[in-house]
Order: C-alpha cells, then sequence, then structure tokens
C-alpha cells in the first residue's frame, strides 16, 4: 500500500475518529437525547454504542482488505458492485455527511454567542458563527491533510481533557447533588423508547468511520487500524455514558430543556459556577470545530470516489486548489443547510442515515467474510441490530417528530431516484 507524504500515526488516527465522534453530535443531542430517554440517557448511549462498536468490528476487518480514501463507499462498491442500489447508498452518505457537518456547525454557533457578541443579535451572531468556523475547517483542509492531523491530535487532547474534568467533578458531585434520583429507574422511558432516543442521537457515534478514510495514509495498518478503531469508540462509549450521567445528576429535567442547545454546559454551572459554564462553552467550540475538521477531510473524499466509480458526473473528478471539487460543494451545501433548516429534525434524519449505511456495510462485511477473515456472527449481528435500530427510529419518531422522519425517507429516496435516472443516461449515452 503506497503511503502519502503525509502519512499519519495511530495516535492521529485515533484523534480523527474521536474529532469525528467527541464534537458537534454529543454537544447538539445531548438536550434531545434526554427529553426522550429523561433518567434512562446512559443507556441509551449505551445502546446506540454497542451498535457503533459491531459496526467498528467490520470497519476494522473491511479496512485492512479494502484500504481506499474512499472508505465507506469502497466498501459498498465491493459489495453490491457499481449498480444503482451501490450508488444510492453511497449518495444517502454524502448527503448524511453534509447533514453531520451542518448539525456540527449549528452546535458551534449556539454555543459561541454565550462568549462573544457580534452584532447585539444572538440570532444574527449565530448565522456568523455557523458560516466563519465552516470558512475556516476548509481553508485548513485545502492547506495540509497533515495540518489536519495534527490539529485533531491537540483538539482532542485540550477537549478530553476538559471533558474528562468535568466528568470527574461530577460524579463526586453527584452524591451530594439534590437531582441524583433522576438516574433512579423509576424516572427511565420505557425500554423501547430508550432505544428511540439511543438512534436519535445515533449521530454522536458516526464519525469513527472517518478512520476508513485515512488508512491509506496509516503507518504499519495492519497493526494499527484495529486499534484506531476499537481504542475510539471504545473510549467514547464510556465517555458519553458518564456525561450523560453527570448531566442528569446535576440539572433537573426542565433547566436541562431550558438549555437544550447548551446544556454540557449549563450542567457545569453547578459545579464551579461561571468559570465552568465559560470553560465547557471553550470545550464546546473546541469540539465541534474538531469534528467539523474531522468531517470535512473524509467528506471531501466522498464525492470523488462516487464520480471515479460512475455513480455521480465525472466532473465531479476535477480539482479545485488541489483538492477534489467535492469539497467545495459540500462545503457550500452544508452552508446552505446549517443556516436555512431546521436542524434539530435534521438529526433524525443524520441518525437514519448512518444506520441504514452501517447496516450495509456489516452485510459485506457478512458476505465477504472469508476474503477479509471476519466473524460472519458479528457482522451479521452488526447489519441487523443496525437495521432493526433504523426501523425502531422511522416507526417512533413518525408520531411525534413527522417532518425529520419525512426528511429521512426523503433523502433515501430522492438518492436512489438520482441514481437511476443517472445509469439510465449513462446507459442511455453508450448505447
Amino acid at each position: 500500500m503506497k503511503k502519502s507524504k503525509d502519512a499519519i500515526k495511530l495516535k492521529d488516527a485515533v484523534a480523527i475518529g474521536i474529532g469525528g465522534m467527541v464534537g458537534g453530535g454529543i454537544f447538539a443531542v445531548l438536550g434531545l437525547a434526554v427529553s426522550l430517554s429523561k433518567g434512562g440517557t446512559p443507556v441509551a448511549f449505551l445502546m446506540a454504542g454497542i451498535i457503533a462498536l459491531f459496526t467498528a468490528y467490520s470497519y476494522s476487518k473491511l479496512s485492512l482488505v479494502f484500504p481506499d480514501r474512499g472508505g465507506t463507499v469502497k466498501f459498498v462498491n465491493e459489495g453490491f458492485g457499481r449498480g444503482i442500489f451501490s450508488g444510492g447508498i453511497n449518495n444517502v452518505l454524502w448527503v448524511s455527511y453534509i447533514i453531520m457537518l451542518s448539525l456540527y456547525a449549528s452546535a458551534f454557533g449556539s454555543y459561541a454567542p454565550n462568549l462573544v457578541s457580534i452584532t447585539g443579535s444572538k440570532a444574527m451572531d449565530t448565522h456568523i458563527f455557523v458560516s466563519g468556523v465552516v470558512l475556516l475547517a476548509t481553508l485548513i483542509n485545502y492547506y495540509s491533510l497533515k495540518v489536519v492531523g495534527e490539529i485533531e491530535s491537540l483538539a482532542v487532547f485540550v477537549k478530553l481533557f476538559i471533558l474528562l474534568a468535568f466528568t470527574g467533578i461530577g460524579i463526586y458531585g453527584l452524591f451530594s447533588s439534590a437531582n441524583i434520583d433522576q438516574l433512579n429507574p423509576a424516572n427511565w422511558e420505557s425500554p423501547l423508547q430508550l432505544l428511540t432516543g439511543g438512534m436519535v442521537i445515533f449521530v454522536a457515534y458516526e464519525g469513527f468511520e472517518l478512520i476508513a478514510n485515512a488508512v491509506p495514509d496509516l503507518k504499519n495498518p495492519e497493526k494499527n487500524v484495529a486499534r484506531a478503531y476499537f481504542i475510539s469508540v471504545g473510549f467514547v462509549v464510556l465517555l458519553y455514558i458518564l456525561i450523560a450521567m453527570v448531566t442528569v445528576g446535576s440539572l433537573s429535567f426542565d433547566k436541562i430543556a431550558t438549555a437544550k442547545d447548551y446544556v454540557l454546559a449549563a450542567a457545569s454551572k453547578p459545579m464551579i459556577g461561571q468559570i465552568g459554564f465559560t470553560v465547557m462553552t471553550i470545550a464546546a467550540l473546541i469540539s465541534t470545530f474538531s469534528a467539523i475538521n474531522a468531517s470535512l477531510y473524509g467528506g471531501s473524499r466522498v464525492s470523488y470516489e462516487l464520480a471515479e466509480d460512475d455513480e455521480l458526473p465525472h466532473a465531479f473528478t476535477d480539482q479545485f486548489w488541489n483538492k477534489p471539487i467535492g469539497l467545495l460543494i459540500t462545503v457550500v451545501l452544508t452552508l446552505l443547510t446549517a443556516n436555512f433548516l431546521n436542524l434539530e429534525s435534521i438529526s433524525t434524519s443524520g441518525s437514519a442515515g448512518f444506520l441504514l449505511i452501517f447496516a450495509v456495510v456489516n452485510y459485506v462485511s457478512f458476505k465477504k467474510a472469508k476474503k477479509i477473515d471476519a466473524s460472519k456472527t458479528i457482522s451479521l449481528m452488526g447489519a441487523i441490530l443496525s437495521a432493526v435500530a433504523f426501523i425502531v427510529l422511522i416507526i417512533q419518531q413518525s408520531t411525534s417528530n413527522l417532518l425529520g422522519v419525512s426528511i429521512s425517507l426523503g433523502i433515501i429516496c430522492i438518492c436512489f431516484v438520482m441514481e437511476w435516472i443517472y445509469k439510465r443516461k449513462i446507459s442511455n449515452k453508450d448505447s
């Protein structure tokens, strides 16, 4: 496997995975998770984490045998060939990147005005910060892949230090908190609702698959690929569970609902006052920027791979400033989505998109088990869990969040219809 001059180390790959997960997801959807799962929020994060761990196994096996900067795109094509189905799924992946980037940018925009006011209008400031952070991350991605990795390493260290401090102080304070009873099973939602809550906020885990895009640049992949996946996912599962426990045990459900957009900062205030609120807000800004930076790295490859595989027009293979034109298109669509759409509903569509994609990737691992030396049982379990979670999410959310479900199914349908039209156009041209 040929390495680029910007070859990355294990710590950089782990940083990309953690940076993609511990970013906008946890800061943007924690309040939503509590509203859905109440005292059972830690269990909801565990349920989502189990699916992520099963899927990480499939990704680790596929990444070694099919290393490619397109990551998931390559795996789907290896499993199903370059047809309408694979093209449709890969188009869902690209759109899901845009949705996630928009969610991360929105989270950045929700926290930043708590520290700095530019225009005096919080709504206007939010739009300025949303656009500014996306453009800054874009410039860095255009500048150098190596810089992306270095920034991830530094950002992950800083934000994890703050989040671990929050968790440590919070656990200590739980024993004297007036709200600790909220963690009692009597305050949990039903098991089905906990599963739904976990699937709605599954977006908080999706970032680990970005490691697949970095495998061709990874030093000693035979040793480091599996480590990168399981270190990042395992660590984040545990961290999310502890963060959920501290948050639910520190603030009343009413206060969590009021501070839904910046709940982690609000949860820090009872512990160490305004300083805690400010420090956690800074951590949120670092984390969301880190997630955008990492997601742009992976997302910029997707449209290029799709065009090379005849799943998008070949114009997507063109270069702009020595990077795939897809990076620029992704950025433009992210800016439009983040500034003009309601991202609470879109978080549902983001989770649905990645659950569908992960169900397919796990099935590819099952299908190719002999070639990639994978366990058929583990791979099939991952596929079943992802598929069931997708169905439960759609059915349960259709009663309370019809807009989110409509967007989810609409995106999936449009991706497949557009792929069918494009394939038909190519077929007619060839004939």
